[in-house]
């Protein structure tokens, strides 16, 4: 009879088999309620599963970041189930949990609209209270196909004839409506409290765009309604925050049809743009890196080489000419190897710090391009450390104090860093493996950091570290990264001399820390909602007169910031003074200089900052002097001014 052991190490012993459900009843009523599902050995189930072995069992609730997707998983069935009520010949299709919610694809002849997502979600309510037992069977699949044909549900049948293998298929029933899945759910449908419906979209069967549009609903579901409203209040300041439409208003960049997925720069967000990479550069310089230039339009015949033709061929723009085929890069470190191929090198010129910001293109499908964030021609803030073995550990420490150093003064102090290790498909030996792992874990451990472990989650050339930022309203934005790579030198023939005159390959770290600047300027929009930093901001400092009078006196302050290094504007339109301050407030100027007869007489500027608070009266070399204050903070502990 089986022996039950719990997280705590406790043990619960019993006369028969029982279920998940009956070990939770055992534990206690309140825990018997709450639970969701069951963690046996390492694998969920769901609560009417029967043990009747020595095992070990944990309870899972919606505190457990399990018990929330099994949650989202099980309204994503509720909502297919409410369709079908509503809509009796819409087809299902596929429905999986996604970050922070789900989805449910379907067939139908007509596009939903907002007030049928209404109607939707009104019944899954309703659904819901009707706590409808949601349980587990099993059919073969002759029998799953003939279920789904007599059901109508063509799509369903095509889902069981493309699953390989030979064994019996698991269903989950709720009502008359029953699901292909495998599980685990919620033991019943009053354990769904906390969802919304968020929007419908376009999809493609099995998103491949040959096949037939579907619809998307997709939706959110959380343990408890606190969380829900919550996550809610972060899409609406997300929505708030949307570096497009921001973009649009400060006349940052735009992106048109002509040129899907590139950005056309304006002169203010080409302003950004420029601040970020000169600062780039310094940091770069600072830290032992040489800058290079590479090519963009490289021969096929290198990426064949490098192993990328075969893994990314069909994200990349190619064009022929005289007969010979071409590639625009979508990455840098092909051409990174050929640089350091030029000249033998010796131990003694490791480790070498090769830097780009390379301009890279990749043929992103049209329907995952999104603004800033997701674009088929981007800049890379790349670079790729050519060491020896024993060198990873100390090189990837000096990469962290780097990157450290420029997210803080960006304005990030919270990072998550995970460690993705060996693949089961790999190259290079064990004992490299080893010692790279080591190395990257060293380097993590050096900075005292938590950090998550991703096992098989490395690249098959080598293990990695990820570095993601979480913003002001908690979302997470992987950045940084680097990566131990044993494969690629040696396939494109990099080689030293060591100190004991033999000819070695050198290890390659690929390492970023922002990833791409067009992705990065994204992030900082939404970040700061557009109101930069000073030293980002493209217009630092407005002065503006209140009448003519003072015209020559603000060119002059003008004049002079500029002198200083400051971007700064002289507004002199005949508008009043405080149509002035509203439209620099609006367009987040960080200072307002306001000139009126008695500054022109003191030699002063009344100074204020886009918040509105009013800063007083102050001589240009004080008011200088703030200024460069705020610009040497960078982002570091920023306070809207």
């Amino acid at each position: 009879m089986p022996v039950i052991t719990l997280p705590d190490g406790s043990h619960r012993s019993f006369s028969q088999p029982v279920t998940v459900h009956d070990v939770a009843a055992d534990i206690g009523a309140g825990l018997a309620k709450a639970a969701l599902a069951g963690r046996i050995d390492g694998k969920l189930v769901d609560t009417s599963y029967e043990i009747s072995d020595d095992t070990e069992l944990a309870i899972v609730t919606d505190r457990d970041e399990d018990g929330v997707d099994i949650i989202r998983h099980s309204t994503a069935h509720l909502l297919a189930m409410a369709v079908k009520d509503l809509f009796p010949t819409a087809q299902v299709t596929i429905g999986p949990v996604i970050d922070n919610g789900f989805y449910y694809d379907f067939k139908f002849d007509r596009p939903f609209t907002n007030e049928d997502l209404a109607r939707i979600e009104k019944r899954m309510e309703e659904l819901a209270k009707q706590d409808f037992k949601v349980s587990r069977s099993i059919l073969s699949r002759d029998e799953a196909v003939k279920l789904f044909e007599e059901m109508g549900e063509e799509y369903k049948v095509r889902i069981i004839q493309d699953i390989p293998g030979e064994e019996d298929l698991s269903f989950y029933r709720q009502g008359d409506f029953i699901d292909l899945c495998r599980g685990p759910h919620v033991p019943n449908t009053s354990k769904l409290k906390a969802f919304k419906l968020t929007k419908v979209a376009g999809a493609y069967w099995r998103g491949d765009t040959g096949n037939e549009q579907l619809q998307r609903i997709y939706g959110t579901a959380w343990g408890n309604k606190k969380d829900l409203k919550a996550y809610l209040h972060r899409l609406e300041e997300a929505e708030k925050r949307d570096h497009r439409k921001i973009g649009k208003k400060l006349d940052l960049f735009h992106m048109q049809e002509e040129a899907p997925g590139m950005v056309f720069w304006h002169p203010d967000g080409w302003t950004v743009y420029q601040q970020i990479e000169q600062y780039m550069r310094d940091k770069l310089r600072s830290h032992g890196y040489q800058e290079i230039k590479t090519p963009q339009v490289v021969s096929r015949t290198l990426w064949e080489q490098s192993g990328h033709w075969d893994k990314f061929g069909d994200d990349m723009f190619t064009t022929e000419s005289e007969k010979h085929d071409f590639a625009i890069k979508p990455m840098n470190c092909p051409c990174h190897i050929q640089v350091f191929n030029q000249g033998l090198k010796s131990y003694k010129d490791l480790p070498l710090r090769l830097a780009e910001f390379g301009s890279c293109h990749r043929n992103e499908a049209s329907g995952a391009l999104h603004g800033l964030m997701r674009v088929r021609g981007f800049t890379q803030d790349d670079a790729h450390i050519f060491c020896e073995e024993e060198d990873i550990q100390a090189e990837v420490s000096k990469f962290m104090d780097l990157l450290h150093e420029v997210y803080t003064d960006f304005g990030f102090t919270e990072i998550l860093y995970k460690l993705s290790t060996r693949p089961e498909k790999r190259v290079g030996s064990d004992e490299i493996w080893d010692k790279a792992e080591a190395a990257l874990e060293e380097a993590l451990n050096r900075e005292g950091v938590e950090w998550e472990l991703l096992p098989g989650e490395g690249a098959f050339y080598g293990p990695k570290i990820e570095y993601s930022l979480k913003d002001c309203i908690g979302r997470v934005w992987q950045c940084g990264t680097v990566q131990v790579d044993f494969s690629m030198p040696g396939r494109l023939g990099a080689q030293f001399v060591a100190d004991n005159s033999e000819r070695r390959t050198p290890v390659m770290l690929h390492r970023a820390v922002l990833g791409s600047f067009e992705r990065f300027i994204g992030i900082l929009i939404e970040e700061y909602e557009g109101a930069f930093p000073t030293w980002l901001a493209p217009t630092q400092v407005a002065i503006m007169n209140i009448t003519d009078n003072q015209r020559e006196y603000c060119e002059e302050i003008a004049k002079a910031l500029e002198n200083s290094g400051y971007r700064a504007h002289a507004d002199l339109r005949n508008e009043k003074i405080g149509f002035k301050i509203r439209e620099h407030t609006l367009n987040k100027v960080p200072f307002l200089a306001v000139v009126g007869d008695k500054e022109v007489e003191s030699g002063a500027v009344a100074v204020r900052n886009r918040k509105g608070d009013d800063l007083g009266t102050m001589s240009l070399d004080d008011f200088k002097a703030l200024l460069a204050n705020e610009v040497s903070r960078k982002g570091r502990n920023q306070t809207e001014n």
